[in-house]
């Protein structure tokens, strides 16, 4: 098994990429194991970047020889010109709680009809082995964004992204098919398929 630190901690983060990862040869152990995540600031001009400071900052922190995995992930809405991007988990403000941030979301878009609501999820995955260095991987799930909240599974913007080739959000859907769909799991299944024969 090769122990891997998350660079996050959110708990819902973890608890999800453990289920991805699971039958896989990861070992995934939470910052909070390994004296927290260091605070940081998501200054990059995207989510590779992000995802690469996180990391970094990890890493620097442990003196584990553990390998890391960090993700910056976030909403790309169309009619807002790809935002909230980068900006996904504060979009309505530093501290901002979901609540706020869909709510922000849904007034920006209050003209936009339902054939220019187009959005996607994307997921940049870094990851940073003792041995083999820095590899990246991405997902997208593409969809749109509900005129209002439906569902309360998941977290974030869950509620009101409605995948393609579904008429429900991933509040409703649930994990199990949002397992299947996500950027996170994409990204995921990315990353299992590379390193099947290297861990």
């Amino acid at each position: 098994m090769i122990k891997t630190v998350l660079a996050s901690g959110n708990v819902h983060k973890l608890s999800e990429f453990r289920s991805l990862l699971s039958g896989t040869e990861i070992d995934l152990i939470a910052a909070d194991e390994c004296g927290g995540m260091p605070t940081v600031e998501e200054s990059g001009p995207d989510f590779k970047a992000n995802a690469l400071i996180k990391a970094s900052a990890l890493k620097m922190q442990l003196d584990l020889g553990y390998a890391i995995l960090s993700d910056d992930s976030g909403l790309e809405v169309d009619f807002l010109g790809g935002a909230p991007g980068v900006y996904s988990a504060r979009y309505a403000g530093d501290s901002a709680s979901d609540q706020q941030n869909i709510d922000k979301l849904l007034e920006a878009l209050s003209s936009a009809p339902e054939r220019l609501r187009t959005a996607r999820f994307r997921c940049v995955l870094c990851w940073i082995h003792p041995e083999n260095g820095i590899h990246y991987f991405e997902g997208a799930c593409e969809g749109r964004i509900a005129f209002n909240i439906k569902g309360s599974s998941g977290f974030g913007y869950d509620p009101i992204f409605i995948p393609n080739g579904f008429d429900a959000t991933f509040g409703e859907l649930g994990e199990s098919i949002k397992s299947q769909l996500s950027h996170r799991a994409q990204a995921l299944h990315s990353f299992r398929d590379a390193f099947r024969n290297k861990t």
